[in-house]
């Protein structure tokens, strides 16, 4: 008896319950997914290597298929890029320029820094490939939703019960702690299984997208032209969802398990 009196003394000095980690796996997939947003937006340490796809001139053998009818066009190319080293990364809401191997240039405006840079430098407008897959294909807002929802669900975790004393019928104090009501678990059950779908919807779009786009950049430009696709925005998407599907299953076994002891009790 001690021992659960010195357990519950201590839940109340440090009020954390079950509810509480699943705040925390919210909040962190709400940061996760808050810096894949931010990816390329800024100059901000770490921000330029959080992007969707990279576009970079290097010259390499050229590939030679029999199905090019033309495999002569990769000299013709490799003439037109010359020395150039430009590298384009695009995210959500940026685009980061590193024109000569130097720092980054970050703006969500193509045109300022297509300004900054020389036709040297970028003859085969890949500034300009960027901003058109950022400004055509890339579609942040469902990620953008899911956010809020999954903020919603935290503020209604927050507002579960935790440890308070109430005086029983013989007069004593005891520390009881109630069960969330079933109508509030469920809304937020609801809002994070929706949130959790929309990231899915996103990441699925977002890697598919990024592949497609970056193996055609990269075909176009044969020999001299390489892309990529960022692995810290797929890692920090995937485990965004991951959180969220791990708030949506505890949510589920707290609402059933809570089912489950009404319906002994009521017995």
């Amino acid at each position: 008896m001690a021992n659960v009196r010195f357990a519950v003394g201590l839940q109340r000095i440090l009020p954390l319950g079950y509810h509480h980690v699943l705040m925390f796996f919210i909040a962190a997939g709400i940061i996760l997914l808050s810096l894949l947003l931010a990816g390329c937006s800024s100059t901000s340490p770490g921000i330029p290597n959080i992007f969707l796809i990279s576009l970079y001139y290097e010259n390499y053998p050229p590939v030679f298929d029999p199905a090019q009818v033309d495999p002569g066009v990769t000299t013709a190319i490799a003439n037109i890029v010359g020395q150039a080293q430009l590298e384009v990364r695009v995210g959500y809401f940026g685009i980061c320029v590193n024109a000569d191997g130097g720092s980054f240039l970050c703006s969500n405006n193509a045109s300022s820094l297509a300004s900054q840079v020389s036709v040297d430098q970028d003859p085969l407008n890949l500034i300009w490939v960027a901003s058109t897959f950022k400004d055509s294909i890339v579609f942040p807002y469902l990620i953008i939703v899911a956010i809020v929802l999954a903020f919603i669900c935290f503020i209604i975790l927050g507002t579960f019960p935790g440890w308070h004393e109430e005086t029983d019928e013989r007069g004593s104090e005891r520390d009881v702690k109630p069960f969330p009501s079933r109508p509030v678990s469920q809304v937020a059950l609801a809002l994070i299984f929706i949130a959790s779908v929309f990231v899915l919807v996103s990441v699925l779009w977002q890697h598919t997208a990024s592949v497609a786009a970056s193996t055609i950049a990269q075909d176009l430009g044969n020999g001299s032209v390489r892309s990529g696709v960022g692995t810290t925005a797929m890692i920090l998407g995937w485990f965004g969802f991951a959180l969220f599907i791990i708030v949506t299953i505890g949510l589920l076994i707290m609402i059933l398990s809570i089912s489950l002891l009404d319906r002994l009790t009521d017995d």
